[in-house]
């Protein structure tokens, strides 16, 4: 069955073209209706039980949820026209017929894992704390850390323990706890309760922590850590909201598992040699560590904000809640959509579910609401919109690509991201801005400049390196070279050929495979397509001839290996089979011959010249045979034997 579109008009407040979004969209669609939230809530009903109906209201979601759950239904999706499109100035039909049919996409569910809180909490933070415990105790399985003199108290409704918190490590439902000087009280006894004796450190386990210290945080960017609340202690409507989100962080919770490791595509490291670190230098939580050759996240510490996904060159790490092949499908869906439906040169707003969406609703209700050409393009994670992102809704047809940042946004990543999408594609051609105030939201949009789209829209397939590359093709038809940042994931490789002795360790341990050798001849080859420039190669050079130059080669042979360096090889003085690079040959041979004890001689400087096989059937047939040994013992039989018994 087809989706259908239900329509409202909100009491009058916005008009719909409804065939011509129905035509561009695909989407059959209702009667335009006028309040289906009150006094047709029963057209409503009737609409949602006619099943797969995609309606076009945000502001009552809640309402069409609570209805659709009473009649055993499922709604298939919501689109808010209103705030978006309708209540906006200008043509708003080419961009409602756009938003319709992103809402009808299919998106695939991420995966998540249970998380089991049993409601064990520590709460630090002196008096505070006590009042905390007091409160939650008859909810919560709560225990207080207090320092060294402060006063216990005779309340056995919750637990008390002294030490200095070393470290939490963690997340809601796992987190472990060490404590320094660790002191438990002797609760028996008359008088004032006493400790005993100090423990040099303690470690335990518990679901929640509740930080009310005033003190820096004790995990990075706390305010996404799922479990850990904090608050400040002289501010009491902080500290009543912290135990009022702690009382009900007890049961089972979905995690979502919100990016993708693939370990063997990780430039992380080789043979202990380091080389790309970009997702452990963006991590706000911590989330990321080293694990050998390849990078280790943790799920139940991960926010999810896809700022490791961005910087990831290689593809190793992506964002998985939704799959990023479902933001291009979107991205192509909402420009051919608009195309279809008359409209050109489609600006994109790229903006969070959170921050954004509540600064575009006030924009439209009480200001001018946002221009017709203007497409908002909802992300969850803001971050995780990278430059292969942003390629690839100008390459898809849009214009102009402007992020919408928010106060909870990576906000470097992004911009860097953002500066090396307008190297490739132009400068201006991807801007960040950032406001709070939806009138000045709305003026940047009306008063912005765009240039029309000039290039042919292509559908971004692929991976995010590869829709980067087409991307800048379609935009940059007859460009060869283009320059990028310091820092970017495209690149070459330079080779000083007059200080590269083709040991060939770069290409032992290229982890993309840009760098190789060949196995007939002393070549260095390398494939520019292929180069993630994570240094490794210039880290592992013993010579120190090679450097990285960050760039976007758009030609052909950038696909194709061609040969950096090479030399001659070494024919064997016995059989005459090539080995080695005759320079280097040579030059160890002036270095050691006569001037080394093991090639003093020249019959023993020779074995330098020789190819392996060669060598060691010389060395084995020279009068100081390194191989040999005495002579054999003569075999035992069995005459040996019973000669031997006879003799006893």
């Amino acid at each position: 069955m087809a989706k259908k579109l239900v329509l409202c008009d909100c009491l009058g407040s916005q008009s719909f073209d409804a065939n011509a979004i129905s035509k561009a969209s695909g989407l059959p669609f209702s009667r335009v209706y006028s309040n289906l939230c009150v006094s047709q809530i029963n057209d409503a009903a009737s609409e949602i039980s006619s099943g797969d109906s995609i309606v076009a209201c945000q502001q009552e979601r809640r309402i069409f949820e609570e209805l659709a759950e009473e009649l055993n239904v499922e709604v298939s999706g919501f689109v808010d026209l209103r705030d978006r499109a309708g209540w906006g100035e200008g043509n708003t039909a080419p961009k409602m017929a756009a938003l319709a049919a992103e809402a009808a996409v299919s998106m695939e569910v991420g995966k998540s894992v249970d998380v089991l809180s049993e409601g064990s909490i520590l709460i630090f933070g002196g008096d505070e704390a006590l009042k905390a415990a007091d409160t939650l105790c008859d909810t919560l399985a709560v225990t207080v850390l207090l320092n060294s003199g402060d006063e216990l108290p005779l309340d056995r409704r919750f637990d008390c323990v002294v030490g200095q918190l070393h470290q939490v490590s963690g997340a809601l439902g796992g987190f472990s706890i060490r404590i320094k000087d660790f002191q438990l009280p002797n609760y028996g006894g008359r008088g004032e309760m006493t400790l005993g004796e100090p423990q040099s450190m303690a470690v335990s386990e518990c679901d929640i922590v509740l930080d009310l210290s005033g003190q820096p945080a004790r995990v990075p960017s706390p305010e996404k850590r799922e479990g850990y609340l904090r608050a400040d202690p002289t501010h009491q409507p902080s500290v009543a909201k912290a135990i009022l989100e702690a009382s009900q962080l007890v049961g089972t919770f979905e995690k979502p598992l919100y990016v993708r490791l693939e370990e063997n595509l990780c430039a992380h490291s080789r043979a202990e040699k380091p080389a790309c670190s970009n997702c452990l230098n963006v991590c706000p939580t911590g989330a990321i560590t080293s694990a050998g050759e390849h990078v280790a996240i943790d799920p139940m510490i991960c926010a999810g904000c896809g700022s490791c996904s961005s910087v990831c060159p290689s593809g190793a790490i992506t964002y998985d809640a939704p799959p990023v092949d479902t933001v291009f499908k979107r991205l192509t869906t909402l420009a051919s959509t608009y195309r279809k439906a008359g409209g050109a040169d489609a600006h994109l707003l790229v903006h969070d579910a959170n921050h954004g969406r509540e600064l575009i609703s006030l924009a439209a209700r009480f200001g001018r609401g946002l221009p017709a050409d203007v497409i908002p393009f909802e992300m969850e994670a803001l971050a995780s919109f990278g430059h292969a992102e942003a390629l690839g809704a100008l390459a898809s047809g849009f214009a102009h690509v402007d992020i919408l940042l928010s106060p909870s946004t990576e906000r470097e990543v992004i911009e860097s991201q953002c500066r090396l999408a307008c190297a490739i594609a132009g400068e201006g051609s991807v801007e960040v801005f950032d406001t709070s105030d939806p009138d000045t939201l709305s003026a940047h949009l009306y008063d912005a400049q765009i240039d029309p789209v000039t290039c042919e829209p292509v559908l971004p397939l692929g991976n995010r390196r590869q829709v980067a590359r087409l991307s800048a093709k379609t935009i940059q038809p007859d460009a060869e070279i283009l320059g990028l940042p310091e820092g970017a994931p495209y690149g070459a490789t330079i080779v000083d050929t007059d200080a590269c002795t083709l040991c060939l360790a770069c290409a032992s341990l290229c982890p993309s495979g840009a760098l190789g050798d060949n196995a007939d001849l002393p070549q260095l080859r390398f494939q520019e397509d292929a180069c993630l420039q994570c240094g490794l190669c210039v880290s592992v050079c013993p010579e120190n001839a090679i450097t990285l130059q960050p760039q976007l080669n758009l030609t052909d042979e950038a696909l194709v290996q061609r040969v950096m360096h090479e030399e001659e090889p070494f024919a064997c003085i016995e059989c005459g089979s090539l080995f080695g690079v005759k320079s280097t040959v040579e030059r160890i041979t002036e270095k050691l011959a006569g001037s080394h004890s093991m090639f003093s001689t020249s019959q023993a400087a020779k074995l330098i010249q020789m190819c392996d096989n060669c060598r060691i059937q010389a060395q084995y047939h020279s009068e100081d045979n390194p191989f040999q040994s005495g002579e054999r013992p003569r075999v035992r039989t069995t005459a040996d034997y019973f000669s031997k018994r006879k003799d006893h």
